[in-house]
């Protein structure tokens, strides 16, 4: 037995007993804002070897012009490719029963922490960061370490969602503790009076 929601794309509820199924809400990145001076930095590499290709100056007229695109690629991975992939590989998931982070490209480093224990939100954000709409969400359930959502677009609307998640699964997990459980297979024999 489910109940029925007005909202339409929301997940029904599950009968009590029931495990419920584990369902992914968001995932998101830190703001791409990091990357603006990695994209600046590709432009200028780009103009600037399209520029000088056949017309260095004229103490390095004699380079080949490999040379200049050996040093642009070298910049170019440094400066925007590796950001950007460090940029990438840092993810935050937000389901219906935990949060989890991902981070590292090398190394990679996961955290999570469950709706259901519950914890407290809070929230941070810096004039640049309210210009654009992000902030750092920190969750802490008081036992673990608190989990640093880093610079996330739409804080507040993660936030509310995180609060809504808390809130659910405290709700389903102390309607599922008062349930009878429901036990598969025959159904026990009727008592001799009535069979």
């Amino acid at each position: 037995m489910t109940q029925p929601t007005a909202y339409t794309g929301r997940p029904l509820t599950p009968a009590p007993g029931v495990e419920s199924r584990e369902l992914r809400i968001a995932r998101v990145r830190p703001h791409a804002r990091r990357l603006f001076w990695s994209a600046l930095v590709l432009i200028v590499v780009a103009g600037a070897v399209g520029y000088f290709t056949g017309n260095l100056p004229a103490p390095l007229d004699e380079t080949p012009d490999w040379v200049l695109w050996l040093v642009a690629g070298v910049v170019v991975l440094l400066l925007v490719v590796i950001p950007y992939l460090r940029w990438l590989a840092h993810t935050y998931t937000v389901t219906t029963r935990r949060v989890i982070a991902r981070s590292g490209l090398l190394r990679r480093t996961r955290t999570e922490i469950g709706h259901a224990r519950g914890y407290t939100i809070a929230e941070r954000r810096g004039p640049i960061q309210r210009l654009w709409g992000a902030g750092t969400l920190t969750l802490s359930n008081g036992v673990d370490a608190p989990l640093r959502l880093v610079d996330i677009p739409a804080v507040r609307l993660m936030n509310e969602t995180l609060a809504d998640q808390v809130e659910v699964s405290q709700i389903l997990a102390h309607r599922d503790s008062h349930a009878v459980p429901i036990v598969p297979g025959p159904p026990p024999p009727l008592p001799p009076d009535l069979a």
